[in-house]
């Protein structure tokens, strides 16, 4: 795949840049961030893939978060996909923020007009590993993923779908149980047909962590208290702690944060937190 450098920053030490390049998968050009620490230059590091929620692209982890700081610190390189395809010119992809356009879910799609090109989930857990492996002087198979809100419920399906795939998983304010939450309601309708073709349990972490089956794993889930969609039960994460208590492969950490929102002052407050507990798995 031809690779495109878009930008490039020198921060902490190593480089922020921006790619991008044609996808198979989604069959349309995409966009992905990298951060290669400085210990990159003389050594190959482990990965930790990071998914953004809805109406991001791959620009507002990496400049609002500060991760690069911390990543600099643990020696790990940090990649953020794009959040959905772009430009492809379906009708109504970019009609409303929480569906199409920046609103991938990170699910493959199976209704027209969106199954040829919304297939974020093959695009984060094949295409773009690969990638990342033959292009950057990474460890192949020392991969971590983490996410907020869509993308924590991208990183939590990808995680639960491919047992051993990951090294950990963590998620800020993610879309624990979407079948029961308007957000995922509306955009399973849409990208996989009604709730009677079965296909939603498929793609919702608490119906996944009631039948996982796999290596035993630890589900890090980090919420603020004063987060207004956790209110409204669009993110349900207590949902997800109830169905991994009753299966002894998994173990689910809820962490509640007295007085924090959605936002990414939240994330920046505890990002920190994250990519450390990520980096006891990478560099062990």
């Amino acid at each position: 795949m031809a690779l495109q450098q878009v930008s490039c920053n020198k921060i902490f030490g190593g480089y922020q840049k921006v790619f991008s390049h044609p996808s198979k998968e989604l069959a349309c050009d995409m966009k992905f961030a990298i951060y290669l620490p400085p210990e990159s230059e003389t050594r190959k590091v482990p990965v930790l893939y990071w998914l953004s929620g809805l109406t991001c692209t791959e620009e507002n982890f990496v400049i609002k978060a500060g991760a690069q700081r911390y990543a600099a610190e643990h020696n790990i390189c940090i990649v953020c996909p794009d959040t959905s395809p772009r430009n492809v010119n379906l009708p109504g992809e970019d009609d409303s923020y929480d569906f199409g356009s920046g609103a991938g879910f990170y699910l493959n799609a199976t209704q027209e007009p969106w199954k040829k090109h919304y297939n974020m989930y093959n695009y984060v857990t094949k295409e773009l590993i690969a990638l990342i492996s033959e292009n950057f002087p990474v460890v192949p198979g020392k991969q971590s993923i983490c996410g907020h809100s869509m993308g924590g419920h991208g990183a939590l399906i990808c995680a639960l779908k491919n047992p051993g795939l990951y090294s950990s998983v963590s998620a800020f304010a993610p879309i624990s149980n979407p079948i029961n939450a308007p957000w995922g309601q509306k955009a399973f309708q849409g990208y996989l047909g009604s709730a009677e073709s079965g296909q939603w349990k498929e793609w919702d972490a608490t119906e996944l962590a009631a039948v996982y089956n796999g290596v035993p794993m630890e589900l890090l889930i980090d919420q603020g208290t004063e987060d207004n969609f956790y209110k409204q039960k669009q993110l349900l994460p207590e949902n997800l702690v109830a169905a991994a208590a009753k299966n002894d492969r998994l173990k689910c950490v809820l962490q509640m944060r007295e007085g924090y929102d959605h936002s990414y002052f939240y994330i920046a407050s505890f990002i920190g937190e994250h990519i450390g507990y990520h980096a006891k798995f990478l560099n062990a």
